[in-house]
């Protein structure tokens, strides 16, 4: 029997169309053999529309954005929304969330799906919230007695109060360059390299544009490496990674439009380094509390210091995405990585169901 699989894609986020391209590729990769695609598109005001069960690959992303005549509730996601061709009420068997950034990657869609008792894809509320704050992210690993370059965060309202004093503290503590970051954000959307303070000025206005909080971060000269995560309670690694950005960094564009950046797979790095970033890797997930897969990715200084940078709770997966990449160089097809995906979140919900909630 097949897998009635649910892709949830798009959102009211500013990595809507990131979410929409890793989509495409995802819906292109699935066996129609042994899954039922039903795409759920959630459009960039947040409304919920419930699209025909895919009978082929589509060929772009036009395909997948529905019109509002097929709109729903999200609460609708429940067994009414999808039945079979008897008319018997069925459930979907998991949803795949494939959204990026706010009100997807960041545990609110996650909550929902928990309410609603369906298993589902990555990681769960806590993960992916501590995930998505980068603030929070990098407590718990300092915690954790995780490597990790300085950095100072800010909330808009305390910055608007004092600039001067916000400015003057990151010189103090950090210096330049330094990079500024939308607390709650991915895909490298609203990042700035600062090298003086009036890039710092105009990298905070930019940075808050997209969150009520910003974190600013040591400047490093240092290998940008990434191993892939995947697992529930027994984590595995992929290999590892570099990337090497063609411009002052890995930005938005070099990452989903342009491909203007190298992508070294398995990269150049000691049995010793690799064992370093493996026993991190697994660390932070654990610390994080995740289960299905997460990016983590690393600086590796000149000096062969490994210091953790952040980990991703939802990877991309398009053409140009690193995560489906460094398993592919591991021995994992793109789509035996999806089913094993599937796989872990239904393990992961039947776990859950042996919970005793009564006494």
């Amino acid at each position: 029997m097949k897998t009635k699989l649910g892709l949830l894609y798009g959102g009211k986020s500013a990595e809507h169309k990131v979410s929409l391209q890793t989509a495409l590729a995802v819906i292109k990769a699935l066996d129609l053999e042994k899954f039922e695609i039903h795409p759920i598109y959630i459009n960039t005001e947040g409304q919920w529309i419930k699209g025909p069960e895919l009978e082929g690959p589509v060929e772009n992303v036009k395909a997948l954005e529905f019109s509002l005549e097929d709109a729903f509730t999200p609460a609708s996601l429940a067994p009414a929304v999808f039945q079979t061709s008897d008319q018997e009420q069925a459930s979907l068997d998991v949803v795949f969330p494939l959204l990026h950034g706010p009100n997807g990657e960041d545990g609110t869609v996650q909550g929902l799906l928990e309410l609603l008792n369906l298993p589902y894809v990555g990681n769960g509320v806590l993960a992916s919230a501590a995930g998505m704050d980068k603030v929070l992210m990098k407590n718990i690993f300092a915690q954790a007695g995780l490597a990790q370059v300085n950095y100072v965060a800010f909330v808009k309202r305390e910055w608007e109060k004092a600039r001067d004093a916000a400015y003057t503290k990151v010189e103090a503590e950090l210096g330049y360059p330094c990079f500024v970051k939308p607390a709650n954000l991915g895909s490298s959307v609203g990042i700035s390299k600062c090298r003086n303070r009036e890039e710092l000025e105009a990298a905070f206005e930019e940075a808050f544009q997209f969150d009520r909080k910003v974190i600013i971060e040591e400047g490093v000269i240092a290998r940008e490496i990434e191993v892939g995560v995947l697992g529930n309670d027994e984590p595995e690694c992929s290999v590892a990674g570099e990337i090497v950005p063609k411009k002052d960094f890995y930005d938005y564009t070099a990452k989903y439009e342009d491909g203007n950046t190298a992508l070294i797979i398995p990269a150049d790095i000691t049995e010793e380094q690799y064992q370093e970033l493996k026993e991190m890797a697994i660390r932070a997930f654990k610390a994080l509390d995740c289960s299905g897969l997460v990016r983590a990715d690393f600086f590796l200084t000149k000096d062969g210091k490994v210091l953790i940078n952040e980990v991703n709770t939802m990877p991309g997966f398009t053409p140009f995405s690193m995560f489906p990449l460094l398993w592919k160089h591991t021995g994992v097809e793109y789509p035996q990585l999806i089913e094993r995906l599937v796989d872990l979140a239904k393990e992961r919900h039947d776990e859950k169901q042996q919970i005793k909630y009564t006494f």
